[in-house]
C-alpha cells in the first residue's frame, strides 16, 4: 500500500517563540506580483492568541473562494490587520520587483507610526529585501509555514480579487472577474482584440501579445 503523505500546514510557532521578546508579531505577504493588470495588494496580521480555527488557514492559493472569504472575515474580526496597495503606474514606473520591496516598506512604516511605544517583528514571505528595519525575518514560502503570513495571504487575496471583480465593470472584455489579471489564454487573446488598458502593467512588456 502506497504511504500517504502529510501535507504540511502552517503553524503559529515562529509568531509564539517571538511574542515572548515583542509586543506584536505580524505576518506580511502580497499578492498580485505576476498579473499582468491591477495593483500590488500586500496585507500584515498579527494575533494576540491562538485560535481554534488557525487548523483550517493555509496558503491563500490552496483555498476555495468561498474558505477564503470565510477565514478573511474570521482573520479581520480576530486580529490586528493593516492593508496597502501599490497601483499599476508605481509597478510601471519601478519594476514590479521595487514595487514589492515598497509596499512591504510601506506596511511596516504605517504600524511602526500607530504603534510607537510597542515593540513589533515582522515575519515577510519572500526572499531577503533591502527594507531599513532590524526585526524583520524573511520567509521563502512563509505561507505554507506562519500561520500569520498564511492569513496576510487571505486576506490581501480576498481584498484584491475584489478589487479586479469591480474593475471588469470599467474595463469589459478582458473579463477581470475570471482571472483578476493574470494572464490566461483567454486574457491574452483579449489584450490582442482590444489593446492594453490603462490598468496594465506596461512595465511587463505586454506589447508582444497584441
Amino acid at each position: 500500500m502506497k504511504k500517504l503523505t502529510k501535507i504540511k500546514k502552517p503553524s503559529y510557532k515562529q509568531e509564539a517563540e517571538k511574542i515572548n521578546e515583542f509586543d506584536l508579531v505580524f505576518g506580511m505577504d502580497e499578492v498580485g506580483r505576476g498579473s499582468f493588470a491591477g495593483p500590488l495588494v500586500a496585507a500584515a496580521v498579527a494575533f494576540e492568541k491562538e485560535h481554534e480555527w488557525f487548523e483550517d488557514i493555509n496558503d491563500s492559493k490552496l483555498l476555495t473562494k468561498n474558505k477564503r472569504a470565510k477565514l478573511s472575515k474570521l482573520i479581520l474580526d480576530n486580529s490586528i490587520s493593516f492593508i496597502e496597495i501599490i497601483d499599476v503606474s508605481v509597478i510601471n514606473e519601478l519594476g514590479v520587483g521595487e514595487a514589492n520591496r515598497l509596499i512591504f516598506e510601506n506596511l511596516i512604516n504605517k504600524i511602526k507610526k500607530q504603534f510607537k511605544s510597542r515593540n513589533i517583528y515582522f515575519l515577510v514571505d519572500g526572499n531577503t529585501k533591502k527594507i531599513n528595519y532590524k526585526n524583520v525575518d524573511f520567509i521563502v514560502k512563509g505561507d505554507q509555514k506562519c500561520i500569520s503570513i498564511a492569513a496576510s495571504s487571505i486576506i490581501a487575496k480576498v481584498y484584491r480579487d475584489s478589487l479586479m471583480e469591480n474593475l471588469e465593470k470599467t474595463f469589459p472584455g478582458y473579463n477581470f472577474f475570471g482571472n483578476k489579471g493574470y494572464g490566461t489564454k483567454a486574457h491574452r487573446d483579449a489584450i490582442k482584440q482590444l489593446g492594453l488598458s490603462e490598468i496594465h502593467r506596461k512595465s511587463f512588456n505586454l506589447s508582444k501579445f497584441l
